[in-house]
C-alpha cells in the first residue's frame, strides 16, 4: 500500500533545502540560473515537485485554491505528460495575500503583462497563479467544487473534471483554438465530465461548438439530440 506523505513529512524529506526555493528581488521576474545539478533529471518530476511544494505552502496558510492545468489532468488519472508549467486557480481578491505567502516562503513572485494571473518560480519551474479562467473570475463556488486528490502522494484540492474541461474549451476563440492539445484531455476525462453542463456553460460560442462536434465525430462524447441542436 502506498504511504501518503503529509505536509510535515514533505518539509523534512523534500523541503525548502532540497527544493532550493527561488530567492531574490520579486520585481526582477523568475530566475534562470538554477544549477542543472540541483534539478530532478526528469522534467515531469520537477513540475510535480514544484506543484507539491507550492500546494503545501498554500494549504498550511489556509488559502482557498485549486490545482488546474495539465497537472490537474494527471491528478484525475491522466498520463504523466506534463506541460511547461504549474497552474493554480485562486480568487482575484486573494491574489495579494497568496503572493505574500509565497514570497515569505522564499519564492520569487512577479506580475506579468497579463492582468489575469501572477507568476512565481519554484525549483526552476514556472508557476501560474490564475484568478480568471475562460474569461471569468475564479469564484469561491468554483474552488469549493474542487476534489481533494493525491498529487504524487501530497493531497490538495484539484479542479473538478467538468470545471477543468470547461475552462479549456471555453477559452477557444478565433485566436486560440488548439483542439489537438485539448483532445487527449477530453478523451482521458470523458467519463468524469458532465458534458451537458459544459455545453450549457459554453452557450452558442462557435469555437467550443465546433470542438463538441469534433468530439462527437470521434465518438468521444455522445451526439447531442436533434431537438437540442
Amino acid at each position: 500500500m502506498t504511504q501518503h506523505a503529509d505536509d510535515d513529512a514533505l518539509e523534512q524529506a523534500a523541503g525548502v533545502a532540497e527544493l532550493r526555493l527561488a530567492t531574490g528581488d520579486p520585481d526582477l521576474g523568475p530566475p534562470y540560473d538554477v544549477p542543472a545539478e540541483d534539478l530532478p533529471l526528469d522534467r515531469n518530476q520537477a513540475i510535480l515537485q514544484a506543484t507539491k511544494q507550492v500546494g503545501s505552502i498554500l494549504k498550511r496558510r489556509g488559502h482557498l485554491f485549486a490545482l488546474a492545468g495539465s497537472v490537474a489532468v494527471y491528478a484525475h488519472g491522466g498520463t504523466q505528460n506534463l506541460q511547461h508549467d504549474v497552474d493554480f486557480a485562486i480568487r482575484p481578491e486573494d491574489a495579494e495575500s497568496v503572493a505574500e505567502t509565497l514570497r515569505e516562503a522564499g519564492l520569487v513572485v512577479y506580475e506579468p503583462p497579463e492582468d489575469w494571473l501572477l507568476k512565481a518560480a519554484c525549483l526552476g519551474q514556472q508557476v501560474d497563479l490564475i484568478f480568471e479562467l475562460a474569461h471569468q473570475p475564479v469564484t469561491a463556488e468554483l474552488l469549493e467544487r474542487a476534489e481533494r486528490l493525491s498529487v504524487d502522494s501530497v493531497f490538495m484540492p484539484v479542479l473538478s473534471p467538468t470545471d477543468l474541461v470547461h475552462s479549456l474549451v471555453a477559452a477557444f476563440s478565433e485566436h486560440h483554438c488548439d483542439f489537438g492539445a485539448v483532445l487527449p484531455i477530453a478523451r482521458t476525462l470523458r467519463e468524469k465530465v458532465d458534458w451537458d453542463r459544459v455545453r450549457r456553460a459554453c452557450g452558442d460560442e462557435p469555437m467550443p461548438d465546433a470542438f463538441f462536434y469534433f468530439l462527437e465525430r470521434l465518438d468521444v462524447i455522445a451526439p447531442r439530440p436533434k431537438e437540442d441542436r
